[in-house]
């Protein structure tokens, strides 16, 4: 075989031997996005999820009868009679 010919040949292998190791490469990396994009997926299912409980229990706790109860329980709060209003003028 001639130089040139043994060159060519060299040059192809060289090339077959870059194209196999890219493919697997690719292929790795497909892989490994693929697994990060599950876990990203994942994580945003349980957000979602742990969002809709606390707007569920946002309004459980922001309900008015709740904050009331609250307010008369804890705070011992009233409604103030007409012997404790004061009115201020608007001026």
């Amino acid at each position: 075989m001639s130089g040139r010919r043994r060159l060519i040949i060299a040059v192809l292998w060289l090339a077959a031997m870059a194209s196999a190791l890219s493919v697997v490469y690719t292929t790795q990396r497909s892989r490994e996005l693929t697994a990060q994009l599950m876990a990203a997926q994942k994580t945003r299912d349980d957000l979602r999820f742990e969002q809709e409980r606390l707007l569920l229990e946002k309004g459980a706790w922001s309900a008015y009868s709740r904050i009331e109860k609250t307010a008369r329980e804890k705070l011992k709060m009233h409604v103030p009679g007409p012997d404790e209003r004061i009115l201020v003028p608007d001026n």
